[in-house]
């Protein structure tokens, strides 16, 4: 059998080259996206000569890099107070710009979906007069640039501030305190539309066997909707732990001081300020501000990537 020649131009051929073209294409996008976060990790561990000289892999690993910039950029401080005669441990304190953040997020995030859960439920369960008129208007906010509505968000916060300390004295002050950095964001739009497109999709033969079995909306949304709602859940959890854990603009305008400011201020403090020259502790600083975001992903991420596409089947 005589051997047969496959020429460039044969439809085969063709394949084979527009693959190899797309994994080209695919390595360099990940090449761009992973490279400087691996540069990064790899400065963490180098001298600032190292870093200086533009290497790649540091010849020696310090990990007191580390131990360096937790303590330098103030981001955790923890002291423990002991009886002096008996040697009990009598108090611990926990202080910090991690510290902050943790409590931040913990409110922030637990905050919303307390609020962003029953709202959501409501749109896509119950039935009130004008209730599509009003998701409307809701869904039109995301419309409008967050910066435009920077100022008139600090001028409500610190009204709500002045009345909240003329009813509760100084413990209910907003202003440079914790609800002004968590209680703003309890209400997001997008993760209630996200709630809702996918509470919408729940069959509706459910609901009808709850209502049998004698059950209202409340323990309808506890028993039957919750456990259904794990994938969108986890995906809003995930989301409000970043966009919480990273805000930074924000938390500068409502905090004049460090005891509520969380890590992404003290990571712009210390790299601006604290350590102009040093690189390898800059960096170093950096992989522990993404540390935590990466640890809740690599959790969350098959929840994560359910939620987002099992939301978008039906409107």
């Amino acid at each position: 059998m005589a051997n047969q020649v496959t020429s460039i131009d044969s439809p085969s051929a063709k394949m084979s080259w527009s693959k190899i073209g797309i994994y080209i294409v695919l390595f360099s996008g990940v090449v761009i996206a992973i490279g400087p976060f691996l540069w990064m990790v790899s400065a963490s561990f180098m001298t600032t000569s190292e870093v200086n000289l533009t290497r790649l892999i540091p010849e020696n690993i310090l990990w007191e890099n580390y131990e360096t910039a937790l303590r330098r950029a103030n981001f955790l401080n923890i002291e423990m107070l002991t009886d002096p005669i008996t040697g009990n441990l009598q108090n611990i304190t926990i202080s910090g710009y991690l510290w902050n953040s943790v409590r931040i997020t913990f409110i922030s995030v637990t905050g919303s979906l307390l609020v962003c859960i029953p709202a959501a439920y409501a749109f896509a369960r119950m039935n009130f007069i004008g209730r599509n008129f009003i998701f409307g208007l809701f869904i039109a906010t995301m419309m409008i640039p967050g910066i435009v509505m920077l100022i008139p968000h600090l001028l409500t916060v610190i009204w709500l501030g002045r009345l909240s300390e003329s009813l509760f004295g100084p413990a209910g002050a907003w202003f440079n305190n914790w609800p002004s950095l968590t209680i703003p964001f309890f209400a997001s739009v997008f993760n209630i539309f996200l709630l809702r497109q996918f509470f919408i999709q729940i069959p509706d033969d459910l609901w009808d066997a709850a209502r049998i079995d004698g059950s209202g909306h409340l323990r309808f949304l506890v028993s039957i909707v919750l456990p259904l709602s794990k994938a969108p859940i986890m995906t809003i959890v995930t989301l409000g732990f970043i966009g919480s854990w990273n805000a930074l603009m924000w938390p500068m305008l409502v905090t004049i001081n460090n005891d509520w400011r969380p890590i992404a201020v003290g990571l712009a403090n210390f790299v601006t300020a604290d350590t102009p020259g040093e690189l390898n502790l800059q960096m170093a600083a950096s992989v522990i501000t993404v540390i935590p975001i990466l640890i809740l992903y690599f959790v969350a991420q098959k929840q994560f990537t359910e939620g987002i596409s099992q939301t978008g089947i039906r409107g």
